[in-house]
């Protein structure tokens, strides 16, 4: 069985949170499914610090990691530590399903607040030419 077909469990991947064993979850359904790397061996040489890998470590890291924008040399270079693919257990399914509705949901509040804030301003503007 190949590294990328052994299945690994978040609660296996949560053990491993330290700096002297750091495992991470990166991928989605648009980059191949979420991967477990063991990425113990490389903090010293990560362009960040380890101290990046550290805040994550044990954790699904895919939102940070492609927040960062990460180049293809990275990619590659995280290819190099796979240690398998996460386990989508009927119970995994469902924390990753409300996390992403969460997330969307906290999204769409940041765009009411931006939408009352112009509202906000032009009524502003209004007041002032009307003074004027």
């Amino acid at each position: 069985m190949s590294d990328s077909e052994k299945l690994i469990t978040m609660d296996e991947v949560s053990k491993h949170n330290t700096d002297k064993d750091c495992w991470l979850v990166i991928g989605n359904e648009k980059t191949g499914g979420p991967k477990v790397y063991d990425v113990t061996s490389y903090l010293d040489d990560h362009p960040g610090g380890a101290e990046v890998l550290l805040d994550v470590a044990g954790q699904d890291a895919d939102e940070f990691f492609e927040d960062i924008g990460h180049s293809k040399d990275a990619r590659e270079e995280l290819k190099s530590h796979l240690v398998g693919t996460l386990k989508l257990d009927p119970e995994e399914i469902a924390r990753r399903k409300a996390a992403a509705e969460a997330q969307a949901a906290g999204n769409g509040g940041g765009i009411s607040v931006i939408m009352i804030l112009v509202a906000f301003i032009a009524i502003a503007f209004g007041l002032y030419k009307t003074q004027m």
